[in-house]
């Protein structure tokens, strides 16, 4: 990316997890900035930050923050993107949002690059990026809708910790030490920090990510049903969803049924899955070799295997989908976006 322009950069909640990555992509792809201007809350203004050869302070985020701001990335909550992203595309600024705010809004592009990237050219200020559990599915997905057409999906997830943050993290490990200490546990942030009751995490596995709907599925649950239709371009397509968090620090797990509309046979699925982009092959029972969220931590493809005819539909698979919820969750899909974006301009 040497010979193109140089853009001015802004990230939107800069100290959490997916905007430390952001920040690391941001370095380590090259990504052509000119200025990067990092943003979060009053309480972190002033901390410095190391980028390639500079030292960056971090500003306090205010309706003012994007004058001169080209790209602007978000990553601070749904209620901050609603106020500020509307200020950012003001001022003259492309947003990719990594949070819920703008994701069904109609006229905003929900993309995942290697499904629908030619979305981006559609939008109108804001590009929303995808929840992370949907975002994984969605790559494998998409060989196998556009060979054979998809009629139906059942998910359920093994989601791990930091999808809630670097304070679910530190509670599951401390809570792991108390547990194995013989001492009490007092859970204080999951499933849900904003609900009265929390639940342990410790060698545990919770079937609640986010809150519920009156229709008894959660929001996550929900936001994985909606969202891959959307992505997808497909509203036929029969999703359900059941989410669960499990002690897990870094990478989603999945557990994938899908009915497909035509006949299929397994040698050309696997190389649909081995061929597509983003996507990486990871199947050989009889080495015990398959997609681990161990291996996949750090890692920006999403992975796949378990794959096996369903024995009592022959025209359904099963298959096991692992990824760094982090990264292609999160971080990495956003800057893929913006490089996306950018290829667009030059």
């Amino acid at each position: 990316m040497s010979n193109q322009k140089l853009y001015n950069v802004a990230i939107v909640g800069t100290t959490g997890a997916v905007g430390q990555q952001i920040i690391r992509l941001l370095d380590e792809r090259n990504f052509p900035v000119k200025e990067l201007k990092l943003l979060a809350s009053k309480r972190s203004a002033g901390t410095k930050v190391q980028f390639k050869d500079r030292e960056v302070t971090i500003e306090e985020a205010t309706p003012n923050s994007f004058e001169g701001v080209d790209i602007a990335f978000f990553s601070a909550g749904g209620d901050v993107s609603k106020e500020l992203v509307p200020h950012a595309v003001k001022s003259g600024a492309v947003c990719i949002d990594n949070t819920s705010a703008y994701r069904m809004d109609p006229g905003t592009p929900l993309v995942v690059p290697e499904v629908n990237a030619h979305k981006i050219q559609e939008h109108k200020g804001v590009i929303a990026n995808p929840n992370c559990s949907t975002t994984q599915m969605v790559v494998a997905l998409k060989p196998l809708h556009d060979r054979y057409g998809i009629s139906r999906v059942i998910v359920s997830t093994y989601q791990a910790v930091s999808g809630a943050g670097n304070r679910a993290i530190d509670e599951m490990y401390k809570q792991s030490r108390e547990v194995l200490e013989g001492k009490s546990v007092q859970p204080d942030i999951l499933p849900v920090g904003s609900l009265p009751v929390k639940h342990q995490i410790a060698f545990n596995a919770i079937p609640q990510i986010d809150k519920f709907w009156e229709n008894g599925f959660t929001n996550e649950e929900m936001k994985m049903i909606l969202e891959t239709k959307k992505i997808m371009g497909d509203e036929s397509i029969e999703v359900t969803a059941t989410c669960v968090r499990i002690p897990v620090a870094f990478g989603h797990s999945e557990s994938v049924y899908i009915e497909l509309n035509s006949d299929f046979e397994m040698e050309e699925v696997r190389k649909l899955l081995a061929d597509a982009p983003g996507l990486f092959l990871v199947d050989n029972p009889e080495a015990q070799q398959y997609p681990l969220a161990t291996e996949a931590t750090g890692k920006l493809d999403t992975y796949v295997g378990r794959l096996r005819r369903d024995l009592s539909n022959p025209r359904a698979l099963n298959m096991w989908i692992v990824s760094d919820n982090l990264l292609k969750g999160a971080a990495w899909n956003s800057v893929q976006i913006g490089e996306y974006l950018i290829a667009e301009k030059n």
